[in-house]
């Protein structure tokens, strides 16, 4: 895939809560290796992949109080926006909504931590998105849901 600029300026600093951990790229006669030095897997007991049927669809708004999560596009490119929510019974609808393109030309990952929602878009047709999570399946009950145009687009 081609190295597209993207629209958002400095990726590290728009969500403090949250992390982008820049992979990196090598290229020799050899092939291509992606790779992420900075990721420490320790934590992650569950793994699963998403594909959207299409790049209109927004997968969301969808999150966990307790559960956090991190994200690395496999192939394509996705927008995630995150919100860091204030209260999950009656969220306020003018939360900060922070923007995040992952792309599959280096193995970046970004962490989601506890108390944030996010909301997935593809951006690039057949895209794949690797969620990482520490918690398995059902061990928790830990997934709290809102509508897409619940909160105000800031």
């Amino acid at each position: 895939m081609s190295n597209p600029q993207s629209p958002i300026p400095d990726l590290q600093s728009l969500v403090p809560s949250s992390q982008y951990l820049n992979g990196n790229r090598h290229e020799d006669e050899r092939g291509v290796i992606t790779f992420n030095n900075d990721f420490d897997a320790s934590k992650i007991k569950r793994i699963y992949t998403i594909e959207n049927h299409s790049t209109e669809f927004v997968r969301g708004w969808q999150g966990h109080q307790v559960e956090q999560r991190w994200f690395a596009a496999m192939y394509g490119r996705f927008e995630i926006s995150v919100i860091e929510v204030d209260n999950f019974e009656n969220p306020s609808k003018d939360l900060t909504i922070q923007q995040y393109i992952l792309t599959d030309e280096t193995l970046s990952y970004l962490h989601v931590p506890a108390g944030c929602i996010t909301a997935i878009r593809a951006i690039d047709p057949d895209s794949k998105l690797l969620v990482l999570s520490d918690y398995a399946l059902g061990e928790i009950h830990d997934e709290y849901r809102f509508p897409i145009d619940y909160f105000n687009r800031n």
